[in-house]
């Protein structure tokens, strides 16, 4: 074993040494299910037109007009990325697949917003940065012990 193997580190606080470890489990599977839970109403806004979303047709005339064509196969690809692939992150299913995919999605969302900066307020990259963290951290991760991959005993 090699120096950092061995040492260990003391909380400041020792009466949450015992908490931090406990929860220390929880933690991938709280990223994972966040991130499949919070995609889900931006796939309904752009498959369903929900909280107040454009639809598949708002959307595809979006994403026509900076240069994604054809529209309406982007929008769908990305809408049930979003819808579909948020409830298959959050349960725990395909979790490897639907990650990257959300990654490679986000790639190519960052370097569209580039061109307005970093902050997502004025149209940056911000968000999508985050979103492209997150999926990169669960793809590493895969679904974990608490996910359905997991439960049939099949991960990619």
């Amino acid at each position: 074993m090699n120096t950092l193997e061995t040492t260990q580190t003391r909380p400041i606080i020792p009466a949450l040494g015992n908490v931090w470890s406990a929860l220390k489990p929880l933690s991938p599977v709280i990223i994972r299910v966040a991130t499949g839970l919070l995609m889900v109403p931006h796939g309904a806004q752009k498959l369903f037109g929900a909280f107040g979303g454009y639809g598949l047709e708002g959307t595809a005339g979006w994403l026509e007009s900076i240069g994604f064509a054809p529209g309406l196969l982007f929008a769908l690809a990305i809408g049930l990325l979003e819808f579909f692939g948020g409830l298959l992150l959050t349960v725990g299913l395909l979790t490897r697949p639907v990650a990257a995919a959300v990654l490679v999605f986000m790639t190519v969302a960052v370097l569209t917003h580039i061109p307005a900066g970093y902050f997502w307020i004025n149209g940056g990259f911000e968000t999508p940065l985050m979103w492209g963290l997150l999926a990169l951290a669960t793809l590493i991760q895969g679904g974990g012990k608490f996910s359905i991959d997991h439960k049939i005993g099949r991960e990619f």
